[in-house]
């Protein structure tokens, strides 16, 4: 059962111009006025292609919001005020996604934006944001192309994409010495156009040569053609990377054309419980990178005061583990509230440039907002799976297993 089945009910169809989309508006606690309470406006992928990922985003907040108004709210200057979280669903359609941006600043008087997943997508928001002067959080987006200084309001809880190559290309080449050359799959959109580019790029610099690099368009549900030029490269490591059901279907018809390497990695696959359950025993071997996992031990501020707070709270919630997605969307709540009791007031400029101030340690990990509003280069996890589990490989103060070549 998945997360996002426990909250279905919750789900309630507005009328109107924007009949077909989905809210949800949660304040849990008492009537209360407009200016007592923090509005949070979020256009979700409730359904669509993104709905796996929007679900997670939408039970992540859901607790946070009801953990702090259990304890009273936000303090903000002399007060603690209450949260209202008012989500609408886009679809996964990128236009609809700015129309209720603007829906929910304009018509709902939301004083902050929570970003949908993906760079892509999020830019879309950002913009919107951008033009109001509303503080947006963006808790899965990586690519460092929406983060281009334009956006003065927008503020990543995510580490740049370069953290995840470079390190990988290192613990790769000390594992596996023979590693030589590199094929590398990549879907032609934001996030994974910048993961396959920097991959290469780093393979390049790590003395690898790449002996395959290609992107396939949205929507492509036929991978024979790149696969079977891959296996003629004979690559030592297939790199892919797209979305879950993408690499899935790609993992599926390697299988089916014999395409085999001693390294396959699939990029972000196994961070995703849905990854693995759609392959089964086909996911074995397949290594990845994440922004966080559940396994390390951070604390600091908030409402879940270490990961293993923020880990029981969750399994006691969504039945199973979180992934980073789950734990950089919570911790995007955490954010808002650091930045709500420095600027001890909801005037835009202030709590704009207190967002820029921060730097926090929260059971997500460190969050330090560079000049560009991302959060600043960190160790990022490598992962991989084995008979099943999600093992980690790097970074040595959370390693809980050595990488193993991919069985044939």
């Amino acid at each position: 059962m998945h997360a996002h089945d426990l909250l279905r009910p919750f789900h309630l169809a507005r009328t109107g111009a924007m009949a077909s989309a989905v809210a949800a508006s949660v304040l849990l606690a008492g009537p209360a006025s407009a200016q007592e309470t923090i509005k949070i406006g979020a256009p979700l992928a409730l359904t669509g292609g993104l709905a796996d990922e929007g679900h997670k985003q939408d039970v992540v907040w859901k607790m946070w919001v009801e953990k702090v108004n259990a304890a009273g709210g936000l303090k903000v200057g002399d007060k603690m005020m209450k949260v209202e979280l008012i989500e609408y669903d886009y679809q996964s359609e990128g236009q609809r996604a700015s129309q209720l941006a603007e829906k929910l600043i304009n018509d709902d008087k939301v004083q902050f934006l929570f970003s949908p997943f993906g760079s892509g997508h999020t830019k879309i928001v950002a913009g919107v944001g951008e033009r109001y002067q509303i503080p947006t959080i963006a808790c899965v987006a990586s690519s460092e192309s929406v983060f281009d200084q334009t956006f003065k309001h927008l503020f990543g809880t995510l580490s740049p994409n370069g953290g995840m190559t470079a390190a990988m290309v290192k613990s790769f080449k000390e594992k596996f010495p023979a590693t030589k050359s590199i094929a590398v799959l990549g879907r032609d959109d934001v996030f994974p156009k910048s993961m396959a580019e920097g991959i290469a790029k780093a393979a390049e610099a790590g003395g690898l040569t790449v002996a395959y690099k290609e992107l396939y368009p949205v929507g492509t549900m036929d991978h024979s053609a790149a696969l079977s030029s891959i296996k003629a490269a004979k690559p030592d490591w297939i790199y892919i990377t797209g979305y879950t059901q993408d690499l899935i279907l790609a993992r599926k018809q390697m299988k089916d054309l014999g395409v085999t390497a001693p390294i396959v990695t699939m990029v972000t696959g196994p961070a995703y419980r849905e990854f693995t359950e759609g392959l089964g025993p086909l996911a074995d071997g397949i290594s990845s990178s994440s922004w966080w996992h559940h396994a390390t031990s951070y604390s600091g501020i908030g409402v879940w005061p270490t990961t293993a707070d923020f880990y029981a709270d969750f399994k006691a919630k969504a039945k199973g583990d979180p992934d980073y997605v789950h734990g950089s969307c919570a911790a995007a709540g955490t954010v808002i509230q650091d930045a709500l009791a420095r600027a001890g007031s909801l005037d835009k400029a202030k709590v704009r440039d207190a967002l820029a101030a921060t730097d926090i340690q929260t059971f997500y990990g460190p969050i330090k907002f560079g000049p560009n509003g991302m959060n600043l280069p960190r160790e990022l996890p490598i992962i991989q799976v084995q008979k099943g589990e999600i093992k980690v490989l790097a970074p040595a103060a959370i390693k809980n297993a050595d990488m193993i070549a991919m069985p044939n």
